[in-house]
């Protein structure tokens, strides 16, 4: 339910019922499919988890298979499951019970780009697929897109088989540049969004690569999904202060995660997160409050228009002593104005 064209969220707190001996290290991206199953992508020994709407596991899979970054999954409409693994370079598509189908890249050999494996201000160029790719997202027609990624400056479109049909991108802050591509989203009208992250934008272009706009308030954009309303839910990564954006320079006091709603213009009409007195540590409020966010990552939306935010909380919080180790690593919320029973 929607106040205006503003929709409202609640948390539904303890959703997730992870089996005995089951942890969340990282949770870097979450997938809903058709019949309403959640699929979270996770760094830690059972990478992909599969619960039911209602948080009921089903299994887990990918044991053994990926590395400890696990970055980007999603759900084709074909029921397909894509994963996106920067740390081995590759884009594998699985059945929903995890069979291997196609593999995309090639297993543990980066693409040159000059960049020196830690910062992406050291991309020097543009290259082919991958240098740690970070997501994928599926077109209507059945085409395929990836940004790449945390060691390149591109998208690539491939064709439903696999095969390279384009790439554009280079380091850089202008229109159709990038530093650091780090989640993709195909609109059904066909456009191409890219999380232009530390360049604290979005860039949109047509399924050929051509620029067409940029969305530049939003603040360290990590994914994008749309509702069906048009709506684009954006996941916001925290800015700490002393760090600097590619765009807007040196960063001078924290800035809270978030996930802005866009309208289909990319004006903000709505924030949600960062509810609550101000925490010190973070100059904002806590960010293991239950409906706020540590380190958003990935986000997706059920055919209710329900939330699910998946959070890199160790990489970002837990490993430089900012949040406990039990803050969440992901969470669901509720749209508001629709029966709980169903959540």
């Amino acid at each position: 339910m929607a106040v205006g064209s503003v929709p409202a969220y609640a948390p539904v707190e303890g959703w997730e019922r992870l089996p005995p001996g089951f942890a969340h290290r990282d949770v870097a991206a979450v997938a809903v499919d058709a019949g309403g199953r959640v699929y979270l992508f996770c760094r830690g020994d059972h990478p992909v988890l599969v619960y039911e709407r209602d948080g009921r596991f089903v299994r887990s899979w990918g044991e053994g298979v990926f590395t400890m970054r696990a970055h980007g999954i999603t759900v084709a409409p074909d029921g397909a499951i894509w994963c996106t693994d920067d740390g081995d370079h590759t884009v594998r598509k699985f059945t929903s019970d995890g069979e291997l189908l196609l593999t995309l890249g090639t297993s543990g050999r980066p693409s040159d780009t000059g960049y020196d494996g830690k910062s992406v201000g050291s991309i020097a160029r543009g290259g082919p697929p991958f240098n740690r790719p970070t997501n994928l997202a599926v077109a209507a027609n059945g085409d395929l897109y990836v940004s790449d990624g945390y060691g390149n400056a591109r998208v690539h479109r491939f064709s439903a088989r696999g095969e390279l049909l384009a790439s554009w991108g280079e380091p850089g802050t202008g229109p159709g540049q990038f530093m650091l591509p780090h989640g993709i989203a195909v609109h059904p009208d066909g456009r191409v969004f890219v999380c232009d992250r530390e360049n604290d934008r979005i860039q949109v272009f047509s399924p050929d690569g051509e620029f067409l706009a940029e969305w530049t308030d939003v603040q360290r954009p990590t994914q994008l999904a749309f509702d069906a309303e048009g709506r684009a839910f954006v996941a916001e990564l925290c800015w700490r202060a002393g760090l600097r954006s590619f765009r807007r320079g040196p960063i001078e006091r924290h800035l809270p995660s978030r996930i802005a709603v866009c309208d289909e213009r990319g004006t903000v009409i709505a924030r949600l997160g960062d509810h609550g007195p101000r925490d010190q540590t973070w100059g904002a409020a806590d960010p293991c409050r239950p409906g706020n966010f540590c380190a958003p990552h990935g986000l997706a939306l059920d055919a209710n228009g329900d939330l699910y935010v998946a959070e890199v909380t160790w990489t970002i919080g837990v490993s430089h002593d900012l949040v406990p180790p039990d803050c969440h690593t992901f969470q669901k919320l509720r749209l508001v104005g629709r029966p709980p029973s169903s959540s």
